[in-house]
């Protein structure tokens, strides 16, 4: 760093300048600093400022700092507002629509009770004035009968003749037995009355006219020193403030972030739901931690309404995440971000491309090593593509401290691959465990299954069965690199050494091929017996070393 003299309390640094405007003596509050075209960061201490000007300096970029996260927080802030004033817009007029949807029904349920209600009394009038109309004709009838007859009997009256009388009375005596009029009933088989249909909505009428909108459930409280992070696993735990047994289920929803604090609106991944909770815990399993931290908020939910969300609650969510470097890896391996797989047809194309070009001109056929050179193009990180036998592609995520862990899985016909770490300094033509900069158990399943450690071109065969999924934990702190069953988590093999440089996940295949999980958390059970064992429990004797 050169500073140049320049005018009273201005100085340059590499070309940009910054300038300090300064009161009188002692007066702090009189001192501002602007940078003006500044590229880098200035470190104070380097400066050959007296103490007082590096103290404000400092105070300044303090509050430099408090004001650059204040502003942050009133951004979020005023984004929420923005969001919760749109929703109040879009939420009303849903509402609304929901209102006039329910007195549709309930309109369509009222004419359809009229209608049938209607019908019924339609069907009685009908019932009863068949039944009256056919009793007034019959007594119509009997009547027109009964007064012939009364005439007939009449003008019997006058008969002087005693035969004829005789005669005439034994058919009047003949008709009045069989005169309709005697065998009538004389009381009307319906009345007019219809007051057994009739209908009493004075209750009904009551509960319309007592018709609220239904209490919306108050926000749940998630309790946060409850819930637990643990293997890939969240449980979450939430109470309601107050006890409501109208409450029919939950809605938790929750999504990936890599901002620690208050959820922001304008995140760049959506919020996951799980709906229909019926108790106040839930556990969300089977996640890939591939972000910092994850958000939970959750609504209690009645018959009719969903209540307000909990205040959200960010848990942290760290894991090793890496994909595999295809720049770098052998051009017989097919890399994808999770999966590389054998192509014994891999870089033919350019090979035979790169060997007519040398061959032009003259005969022979190029070393190994000048064909090998020219088919590495510039890979990111500056290291050359593997080549010749190294049939390996490196994880393209370093590891300098802490613990990782990763898991491996073979496809059913890979034939020989080895798992492991490595320095990337590794070497193009190296093969893992065969240098000092890389550890790996090495599997082969060509003519017998065999599973054995390798480190600095030492083996050291392994009398255990070969897991159809292994786990990789990497202790850089402690100096371990264990190998685990990654279903039952029984130990393979640990090596013990020291890692002066940052290592990266390495493979090696050959005739077949391997996918990986990542986004994963050291599990309980491997952090269990690490510290109950010691990382002792997998015979690793002479391979372990000091890394170089």
């Amino acid at each position: 760093m050169h500073i140049e003299a320049t005018p009273p309390w201005a100085f340059a640094v590499n070309g940009s300048v910054a300038r300090l405007n300064l009161g009188t003596a002692g007066s702090a509050g009189a001192c501002t600093t602007y940078w003006a075209q500044c590229q880098q960061s200035i470190s104070l201490v380097a400066l050959e400022l007296p103490a007082h000007l590096k103290n404000l300096m400092e105070a300044l970029q303090r509050i430099i700092t408090t004001l650059a996260n204040k502003n942050e927080e009133l951004h979020n802030f005023i984004e929420t507002l923005s969001h919760s004033l749109a929703g109040v817009q879009v939420n009303s007029t849903q509402v609304i629509s929901d209102l006039e949807e329910e007195f549709d029904t309930l309109f369509s349920i009222l004419d359809e009770m009229k209608e049938s209600m209607t019908n019924t009394i339609k069907q009685e009038q009908a019932r009863k004035s068949h039944e009256l109309q056919n009793q007034l004709t019959q007594s119509t009838n009997a009547l027109e009968s009964a007064e012939e007859l009364l005439e007939f009997a009449n003008n019997a009256l006058h008969i002087k003749d005693e035969e004829e009388f005789a005669k005439a009375a034994k058919q009047i005596k003949d008709r009045v037995t069989m005169a309709p009029a005697f065998r009538l009933t004389m009381k009307p088989k319906a009345t007019d009355s219809m007051t057994h249909l009739m209908v009493d909505f004075s209750q009904e009428r009551q509960l319309l006219q007592k018709l609220i909108f239904l209490p919306v459930p108050r926000a749940p409280e998630i309790e946060a020193q409850d819930c637990l992070v643990m293997d890939n696993t969240v449980n979450l735990v939430w109470r309601m403030p107050v006890e409501d047994s109208k409450i029919d289920h939950y809605i938790l929803e929750y999504r990936k972030t890599e901002h620690e604090g208050l959820p922001r609106v304008k995140d760049e991944r959506c919020w996951e739901v799980v709906d229909n909770i019926k108790t106040t815990e839930y556990t969300l399993t089977g996640l890939k931690f591939d972000s910092k931290f994850m958000n939970f908020r959750v609504r209690a939910c009645n018959k009719a309404a969903a209540g307000d969300y909990s205040d959200p609650v960010t848990l942290e969510t760290r894991a090793f995440n890496f994909s595999l470097e295809s720049s770098s890896s052998h051009l017989n391996l097919k890399v994808e971000e999770g999966s590389v797989e054998w192509d014994p047809q891999g870089g033919k194309g350019l090979e035979s491309k790169i060997k007519g070009k040398e061959n032009k001109g003259r005969s022979g056929t190029p070393s190994p090593k000048r064909a090998a050179s020219a088919r590495s193009p510039a890979v990111r990180g500056g290291r050359d593509r593997f080549t010749g036998e190294s049939y390996t592609v490196l994880g393209d995520t370093s590891m300098d401290c802490g613990q990782h862990y990763w898991e491996v899985k073979a496809l059913k016909d890979c034939k020989s691959y080895s798992i492991g770490v490595a320095y990337r300094n590794l070497g193009k033509f190296d093969q893992l465990g065969k240098t000092n900069t890389s550890w790996c158990i090495h599997i082969n399943t060509w003519l017998q299954t065999s599973l054995a450690a390798k480190h600095n071109n030492k083996a050291k065969s392994l009398d255990v069965a070969v897991p159809e999924q292994i786990g990789v934990y990497c202790d850089l702190d402690g100096g371990q690199l264990s190998f685990y069953n990654a279903e039952s988590k029984q130990l393979l093999h640990t090596f013990k050494t020291k890692f002066n440089q940052p290592v990266v996940p390495a493979f090696m295949v050959w005739c077949g091929g391997l996918t990986l999980s990542t986004g994963l958390q050291v599990p309980s059970a491997v952090r269990s017996f690490q510290k109950t064992e010691n990382g002792i429990g997998g015979s690793s004797g002479s391979l372990n070393s000091m890394a170089q």
